[in-house]
């Protein structure tokens, strides 16, 4: 959509090593692909225990604040207790924790290796009813000003009055909205809707719209997708991070794919990483034809390795709705990571991030979503290699240098795959396609023997 846009958002292993390493599996992070990487990129928090779910939903809006209009299809009622104005920090956090890495390696010295083989409280006046919404089939059922946020809760018998209501209060929602409005009030569902109260706004200086957050309970587990797509001017990226007790969430009517990971890269991709993730997604939702939700994390909160942010507080966690984390807990830890419990221990949070890119015609469905007691530690990550370049003469060292050459073409021949760019341009950046060294120096191993003999270079 233009600058005014609506957001239509239903919000809220530990593996081996890789081959031919001998080092621990962490490696030194050195970069992250977050969501800041990505253009019209929304982030919804949901957290699932049960039938219990609080969603935060992070706004991308761009535009004058009065312009600001949040449109939620919810599948219950919500009292004043229910709706929060959530942290952003912890979700900026959440998302730095969870976000794809690069990491380093330094190859050893082959003739001396060593081998390591709560719920907010409730109450508010009853809502004001209109004629004129009463005429249009609307039922406002309750008004609430939570921070800068002005709230209604609203039901509807039509969408074409629910639409024309919307409109004329104000409401920037997309022209042909009323079929999609119309299938959510065929489910019963109610409408939560937000716009921003700037008196309230100015007094509590507050310049960025902060997130918002709402818990309910329901057996629906399910995140509404199709109405951010009626008019959006192309496709949408959309980040989920979902916080669960037992284990991974995934999408049950769109396959749930885990990105590319654990992939060995050229060098120079330390200075361009953040096009290096780009280019890679796209060629993935490419491969996948758009159809996919994409798994870059899934790992228990207690721990990391290696971290592209320590892990999240309880304190933090607290505020993003995690409520089996208790208030003495997350005063205790708010501010420090937490050491790592035997098997995530006191923590037991597990945080599964997704990632799609969409629109709707490859994305015609709402997603829906299913908790799994799969605990099975996984991360987008991608690893430098730095070569030895010692003079030892072992036989070790003489099979690595005739290896290493080999080791780099397959580098690039890699990066190619994953990313779509040129294999020639790869190898240009590359300083030129690595040759194997026959017989030459131990130091150089792209030297001529007679180089080093008559010193004629």
């Amino acid at each position: 959509m233009s600058r005014s846009r609506l957001s239509l958002i239903f919000a809220l292993t530990l593996a081996a090593t890789a081959p031919g390493s001998l080092q621990a599996f962490c490696g030194f992070y050195v970069g992250r692909a977050d969501t800041k990487l990505f253009n019209k990129a929304s982030k919804v928090v949901l957290v699932r225990d049960g039938d219990r779910t609080v969603l935060t939903m992070s706004n991308d809006f761009e535009g004058e604040a009065k312009d600001f209009a949040l449109v939620v299809p919810v599948p219950t009622f919500l009292e004043r207790g229910q709706i929060n104005v959530g942290n952003q920090a912890s979700l900026d956090h959440l998302d730095a924790y969870s976000a794809p890495r690069l990491v380093e390696y330094w190859d050893e010295d082959p003739c001396n290796v060593r081998r390591y083989e709560r719920m907010m409280p409730a109450g508010a006046p009853p809502p004001v009813q209109s004629a004129r919404a009463k005429d249009l089939g609307v039922k406002i059922e309750a008004q609430y000003t939570v921070g800068e946020y002005d709230i209604v809760i609203l039901s509807a018998d039509q969408s074409d009055g629910l639409e024309t209501w919307l409109i004329e209060n104000g409401y920037k929602i997309p022209s042909g909205a009323t079929g999609v409005l119309g299938s959510y009030i065929k489910q019963k569902m109610r409408f939560f809707v937000a716009k921003v109260n700037l008196a309230e706004q100015k007094k509590l200086g507050v310049q960025l719209l902060r997130p918002l957050q709402i818990a309910f309970e329901s057996p629906k587990f399910m995140l509404p997708i199709r109405l951010g797509t009626v008019n959006a001017n192309g496709p949408q990226e959309l980040f989920v991070f979902a916080l669960t007790k037992n284990g991974r969430v995934e999408t049950t009517n769109y396959r749930t794919v885990k990105l590319p990971t654990d992939t060995d890269v050229p060098l120079f991709v330390k200075d361009d990483f953040s096009r290096f993730y780009r280019d890679m997604f796209a060629q993935q939702v490419k491969k996948e034809e758009m159809h996919v939700v994409f798994q870059e994390y899934a790992w228990d909160m207690a721990w990391c390795d290696p971290c592209a942010a320590q892990p999240l507080s309880a304190g933090e966690l607290h505020q993003l709705g995690v409520f089996w984390v208790g208030d003495e807990a997350a005063g205790q830890t708010q501010g420090r990571a937490r050491p790592a419990p035997p098997g995530g221990g006191a923590v037991n949070v597990f945080v599964t991030r997704l990632h799609l890119r969409y629109d709707a015609d490859h994305f015609p469905e709402d997603l829906v979503f299913q908790t799994t007691g799969d605990r099975t530690n996984f991360q987008g990550r991608y690893i430098l290699r730095h070569p030895w370049t010692g003079s030892g003469d072992c036989a070790q060292a003489n099979a690595y240098r005739k290896n290493l050459a080999v080791r780099q073409q397959t580098e690039a021949e890699t990066l190619a795959k994953l990313t779509g760019w040129e294999i020639e341009d790869i190898y240009k950046k590359m300083g030129g396609k690595p040759s194997a060294s026959v017989g030459g120096s131990k130091t150089n191993p792209s030297a001529k023997w007679w180089e080093n003999l008559f010193g004629n270079k």
